[in-house]
């Protein structure tokens, strides 16, 4: 039998009105490169957050070993000092600081004292370099996309591993949820290399192929418990044994059967359009650039835009809800009206609403409740909220409520601020906070990035509903077999025009990427 290079065992965390770990036990073998899955809210994120020290010892109960040596963290350092590195599902960047500075945080080559800034970006330079990164190490983070940010984090987690000398275990939460296709395999690249050396890592996905494509063996959480570990190249482990003993039931579709029927209904009434966009133009300072975008949604029709990361698609949606910076021109009609869209306040008044790809940079205030998160989008727009600019807190308890139910929310309270909640729990208060304010156009960014699949079934069938209600919804994501499911008609664009325009009848994902490529 292998050595076990780390053992949790009888793991339990508890936090206000929570359990979060529940007597669970998890073990990785020297070397192997070992899955965690387990939908939103099951514990994979606090079980790290343990291995790496963040929740100190004395906080939970059970044992950690490493090499058969019990250990005790305290705090990260702690865990760094046992060989363990972490990259948590939260990127740890500073917005302000360059690439290279963020990568060398905390350890940055001294002269004489004082940082040696010249070897400072060699060394980073390199690191880059070595894992067949492209990135500017002079440009600030926040003017990264977040699946550049994503990548120097995980440059810079490898980069403290690989000096301290003891790697023996790399964790990586929700590693590709931001990746774009190549990139992920430069991350595999990466992890295989590692792997070779010696050094184990613990894989936290949602993508369940990417468990079969890379992984030894997976260990399935659900409610805190663990569930299962067991081989991926047993016959008997198969996406579906792992979805069911993830949700603890069987998810017989992903994507509702809804599209006959609103394409009938489009036939019935072919001019009911919701928003019309001619000519939008883009003029920033970098890449990307739209062109002269032009498309039209319908009421209950779902438009999916795809393309590669760069092709302009947040750009687009960004622009027309008043949330870009730069110079941009062009026509904007909601349900026939023109309108001159400045700010998001303006759009969210005219009827839009935006879920961004980044909910916690753009979609949550995370130190405040659910009920502030959730109103927020509203205040000013009903007037049961708010009277002579005094907030009505029953009314904001009570329509919250309303969306916590009917979205199935897992909080304690509505008083509980929005960072103890779960990815996946933090994106539906995204969108109860936008479907409070009864959108007629919803833009949906990556609305399933990051998020388990139980959680997933939930949002396509809640898009499904709202557009069966008449919302017209414009549907970014990277995943085609999603775009596909889901969508009514699909823009494709590259480098910030529109290269393919389909009706999803009959459609494949190879169509699609001819487009998307500028073939």
């Amino acid at each position: 039998m292998a050595t076990s290079l780390l053992q949790m065992q009888a793991i339990t965390k508890d936090f206000p009105g929570v359990r979060a770990l529940d007597n669970a036990s998890f073990e990785v073998r020297p070397g192997e490169i070992h899955a965690l899955c387990g939908e939103n809210g099951a514990g994979k994120s606090t079980l790290i957050k343990i291995l790496g020290g963040v929740y100190p010892y004395g906080t939970y109960n059970g044992s950690l070993r490493i090499n058969d040596t019990e250990h005790q963290f305290y705090a990260v350092r702690d865990a760094e000092r046992a060989g363990i590195a972490i990259i948590h599902q939260e990127l740890a960047l500073i917005p302000e600081m360059t690439v290279a500075e963020n990568i060398y945080l905390g350890r940055e080559p001294r002269r004489f004292g004082v940082i040696d800034r010249q070897r400072l970006y060699h060394e980073a330079g390199e690191l880059l370099s070595q894992f067949g990164l492209a990135i500017p190490l002079q440009k600030p983070v926040y003017e990264l996309g977040i699946g550049q940010q994503q990548l120097v984090e995980i440059a810079k987690a490898l980069g403290r591993s690989l000096q301290s000398g003891n790697a023996l275990l790399l964790v990586l939460d929700e590693p590709t949820a931001a990746l774009t296709e190549s990139e992920v395999g430069i991350l595999r690249q990466i992890l295989t290399q590692l792997r070779e050396k010696g050094v184990a890592c613990i894989y936290i996905t949602h993508k369940l192929k990417e468990i079969f494509q890379i992984a030894d063996r997976v260990t399935v959480l659900r409610d805190g418990e663990t569930v299962a570990t067991q081989s991926v190249r047993s016959a008997e482990c198969t996406e579906d044994l792992l979805i069911s003993q993830m949700v603890g039931r069987e998810l017989t579709t992903f994507f509702p059967k809804r599209r006959a029927h609103v394409a009938s209904e489009h036939n019935v009434n072919p001019e009911e359009i919701a928003l019309r966009v001619e000519n939008l133009s883009t003029y920033p300072s970098e890449p990307p650039r739209l062109e002269n975008v032009s498309f039209e949604v319908r009421r209950g029709e779902i438009l999916g835009i795809a393309g590669l990361m760069g092709a302009g698609r947040t750009e687009l949606i960004s622009t027309i809800f008043g949330a870009y910076n730069d110079k941009w021109s062009g026509e904007i009609f909601i349900e026939g009206i023109r309108l001159q869209i400045h700010a998001p306040r303006e759009a969210i008044q005219q009827g839009m609403a935006l879920v961004s790809e980044d909910r916690k940079r753009y979609g949550l205030l995370l130190d405040v409740d659910v009920t502030h998160n959730m109103t927020l989008a509203s205040l000013g727009l009903s007037a049961d909220l708010t009277s002579y600019g005094i907030i009505n807190h029953n009314a904001a308890s009570e329509k919250s409520g309303h969306y916590v139910d009917s979205l199935q929310i897992k909080t304690p309270s509505l008083g509980v601020p929005v960072n103890h909640l779960s990815g996946g729990n933090q994106q539906k208060v995204v969108l109860g906070k936008w479907l409070m304010t009864h959108p007629k156009v919803l833009f949906l960014d990556e609305p399933t990035r990051g998020i388990d699949v139980g959680a997933k079934a939930e949002i396509h069938a809640l898009m499904a509903k709202l557009a069966e209600e008449g919302v017209a919804i414009v549907f970014v994501s990277s995943e085609l077999p999603e775009i596909l499911g889901m969508s009514d008609r699909i823009l494709v664009l590259h480098e910030g025009k529109i290269t393919g325009e389909f009706t999803n009848d009959n459609l494949t994902q190879e169509e699609i990427l001819r487009c998307a490529a500028g073939a």
